[in-house]
């Protein structure tokens, strides 16, 4: 029986996508919820890796949202 994608957390949704990755019901939930909380961070593209330092606050939100993870 599968969980209820609707009542777990975004981090929850994440470890079970991590987890179960041909489970493509959890991955559209995950990716729903995930639009829906607004958490996206975004930024212009980058030309070099060096452009990483112009957006720190990028750095800081994938840092501490996707635990380090991109």
């Amino acid at each position: 029986m599968k969980p209820n994608f609707h009542e777990m957390s975004l981090k929850e949704l994440r470890v079970y996508v991590l987890a179960h990755q041909d489970d493509n019901e959890a991955f559209y939930a995950y990716m729903d919820k995930s639009k829906t909380e607004g958490n996206w961070a975004t930024m212009p593209p980058l030309n070099s890796m060096d452009d990483f330092d112009n957006y720190p606050e990028f750095i800081d939100k994938i840092g501490k949202d996707g635990e380090g993870q991109v």
